[in-house]
C-alpha cells in the first residue's frame, strides 16, 4: 500500500515535470520565425512549362488552366511574333563573301560556327534543314559530321541547287509564312495579365551551340530586350535555350543575361535530377531537387500523375513539366483530353503542392536562400523583419513566414505596411504558430493577437 502510494506520487510528479517542460519549451518558441521551404507551407512545387509558342497552347491549354486556376510558363520565339522589333538576323560578314570563301576553303574548326550561323540567311529556300542537321551535330560534339553537312550546303548554294527566297519569306521553319494560327503580342499581353509567364526561347529557336559569339549574343540579348519592351521586367528572369541544350559556352553566356535557365539551375543548393553530369559539381547539401520531365504524345496519364504524386510526398521537389504541341499542332502533340485530365489531377493535389510559374518558383527558392529573417517579442506584439539582397524588381514574390505565437492566442493580425491579414493559429504539439505572406524589404511585420 505504501509502495503504491509512493509510485502514484512519483508518477504525478513526473507528469507535472514533463508538463512544465512542455509549457516552458512552447513559451521559449514564441516569436521565433522561419521561412517555409515552399510558399503557403506546401510540400513541393509544380511548374507547367511550354516551348515554341504553338497556337493551341493558347487556344486549348490556357482556357483549361484558367478554369482550374493554374498558371503556366510559355517559352516563346520572340522574332516570330508580328510586330516584334528584333527580327531574325545574321550578324557578321556579308553572306556573299562567306559563300565565295566556301568554294576554296572547306569547313573546319575555325569557320564552322560562322558558316552555321549564316546558313539560314543565305537567301535560299531549304537551308533550314542543313542548319538543323549541322546544329544537332555540333550540339552533341560530332564536329566532323557538321563540317560535312555544311560543305554540302555551301556547295549546293554555289552550284545553284537552291531556289531563291521570295520577298519577306524566311528560310526558318519556325517563322510564320502567314498571319493565321500565329501568336501575337496582344495575345501575350492578355494572357500575361491572367498570371501566366512569357519568357525567352530565343529570337528564332536556333541550335545555340552552332552559333558564333556574335549571333549567340544577338539571339539571347535581343529576345530579352523584346520581352522587356513588350511585357516588362518580371518576364525577363528565366529563359530556355532551344532543344534543351547543355552546351556549356551557350549556357554560361545566357546566364549573364538571364538569372535562371530551365536548362541549368546554377545554384549549389539545387540537385538537378535530369542533369547527371552536374551532380558531381555541386555539394551534397541539397535544399531543393529540380526534376524536369518532358511530356510527349505517348506519355501515359498514369506516368504523368505519378510524377505529381512523388512531388506531393516530398518536401523539396520542384517538378517542372515540358509540353510542346497540343491537338495536332506542334512537336509531339498531346490531346486536349490528356491535358485536361492531367491538369485536373494537379489541381486535386493543391493542398500539398504549390503550382507556380517557373519564374515564381525560382524566385521563391532564390529569395529564401538569400533572405534574412529576425524577430523580437515586445509585450503582446511580435515584430518580424524580412530582407534579401537580390534585385528588388526581379525578385518580388512574397515569402511564407512561420512565426510561433502564444499558445493562448486563437487568431492574429499580421500587418506589413498598409496590408493587414487575419490568420488562424495552428497547433504543433504544445506550441502554436501562424503562417502568413510577407514581402522582403516591405517593412516590419507586426504580429498581434485578435481579441
Amino acid at each position: 500500500m505504501y509502495a503504491n502510494s509512493i509510485i502514484k506520487k512519483t508518477l504525478i510528479i513526473s507528469v507535472l515535470h514533463v508538463f512544465i517542460i512542455v509549457i516552458t519549451y512552447s513559451q521559449t518558441l514564441i516569436g521565433q520565425t522561419e521561412i517555409t521551404k515552399w510558399q503557403f507551407g506546401k510540400k513541393g512545387a509544380v511548374s507547367i512549362t511550354y516551348d515554341d509558342g504553338t497556337i493551341n497552347q493558347f487556344r486549348v491549354a490556357i482556357p483549361i488552366m484558367n478554369r482550374l486556376g493554374l498558371p503556366g510558363t510559355f517559352y516563346i520565339n520572340t522574332g516570330t511574333l508580328p510586330g516584334s522589333n528584333y527580327l531574325p538576323k545574321f550578324v557578321g560578314r556579308p553572306v556573299s563573301k562567306i559563300i565565295e570563301e566556301s568554294k576554296t576553303i572547306p569547313t573546319n574548326a575555325d569557320n564552322v560556327l560562322e558558316r552555321a550561323s549564316a546558313a539560314r540567311y543565305l537567301g535560299y529556300r531549304g537551308t533550314e534543314g542543313y542548319f538543323n542537321r549541322a546544329g544537332g551535330a555540333i550540339n552533341s560534339g560530332r564536329m566532323e559530321q557538321a563540317y560535312t553537312i555544311l560543305d554540302e550546303l555551301y556547295k549546293g548554294v554555289a552550284n545553284g541547287e537552291f531556289d531563291l527566297l521570295a520577298p519577306n519569306e524566311y528560310a526558318m521553319e519556325y517563322m510564320p509564312q502567314t498571319t493565321e494560327n500565329v501568336l501575337t503580342w496582344d495575345m501575350v499581353k492578355a494572357h500575361a495579365s491572367e498570371g501566366h509567364e512569357f519568357a525567352s526561347h530565343m529570337v528564332t529557336h536556333p541550335y545555340v551551340a552552332a552559333l558564333d559569339d556574335a549571333n549567340l549574343k544577338y539571339e539571347v540579348e535581343q529576345s530579352r530586350k523584346e520581352i522587356l519592351k513588350q511585357i516588362g521586367i518580371r518576364h525577363t528572369l528565366s529563359s530556355e535555350l532551344p532543344y534543351g541544350t547543355q552546351n556549356e559556352r551557350a549556357i554560361q553566356y545566357a546566364l549573364t543575361v538571364f538569372p535562371v535557365l530551365r536548362n541549368r539551375i546554377a545554384e549549389n543548393y539545387v540537385l538537378e535530377l535530369h542533369r547527371p553530369s552536374r551532380q558531381t559539381s555541386v555539394n551534397s547539401n541539397y535544399e531543393y531537387v529540380f526534376w524536369e520531365r518532358g511530356i510527349v504524345s505517348n506519355t501515359t496519364l498514369d506516368v504523368m500523375n505519378g510524377w505529381v504524386d512523388t512531388t506531393a510526398m516530398s518536401n523539396n521537389i520542384w517538378l517542372v513539366t515540358v509540353i510542346h504541341g497540343i491537338e495536332g499542332i506542334g512537336w509531339e502533340a498531346l490531346t486536349q483530353q490528356t491535358v485536361d485530365a492531367h491538369f485536373s489531377y494537379i489541381k486535386s493535389k493543391e493542398n500539398d503542392l504549390w503550382v507556380a510559374t517557373f519564374a515564381d518558383a525560382a524566385r521563391y527558392i532564390k529569395q529564401r536562400m538569400n533572405a534574412k529573417v529576425s524577430s523580437s517579442l515586445k509585450g503582446e506584439k511580435i515584430n518580424v523583419k524580412l530582407t534579401h539582397s537580390l534585385h528588388k524588381k526581379l525578385y518580388d514574390t512574397p515569402l511564407t513566414l512561420k512565426t510561433y505565437v502564444n499558445p493562448e492566442w486563437r487568431m492574429v493580425n499580421a500587418k506589413q505596411g498598409k496590408s493587414v491579414v487575419s490568420v488562424h493559429v495552428q497547433r504543433e504539439g504544445a506550441a502554436a504558430f501562424v503562417m502568413y505572406q510577407a514581402m522582403p524589404g516591405g517593412g516590419t511585420i507586426e504580429i498581434t493577437a485578435v481579441r
